[in-house]
């Protein structure tokens, strides 16, 4: 009996299983890659708390106010503004 539900299950749960990962991967390539949030610096040299959205994609230079307007840095490991950020 047990060997025979096994039998009939296990279709069943490998293609559940399938299903689920074609889901998942389809969501992660939904996420857009290169997307980051920038900080200005203020008179201190230390990173504002407002948010510009950039990228780590080459292109021109990420700033607050489109092409004019203070440069916007990503945050390193030590919470500092010294990455150089794109604009997305």
């Amino acid at each position: 009996m047990k060997t025979l539900f096994l039998k009939n299950v296990t279709p069943f749960a490998v293609v559940a299983l399938g299903i689920f990962g074609a889901f998942a991967t389809m969501s992660m390539q939904n996420a857009e890659v290169g997307d980051e949030i920038g900080y200005t610096l203020n008179s201190e040299g230390a990173c504002n708390n407002v948010e510009i959205d950039c990228s780590t994609v080459p292109a021109a230079v990420c700033r607050a106010n489109g092409a004019t307007g203070a440069q916007a840095f990503g945050k390193d490991n030590q919470d500092e503004c010294t990455e150089i950020l794109y604009k997305p």
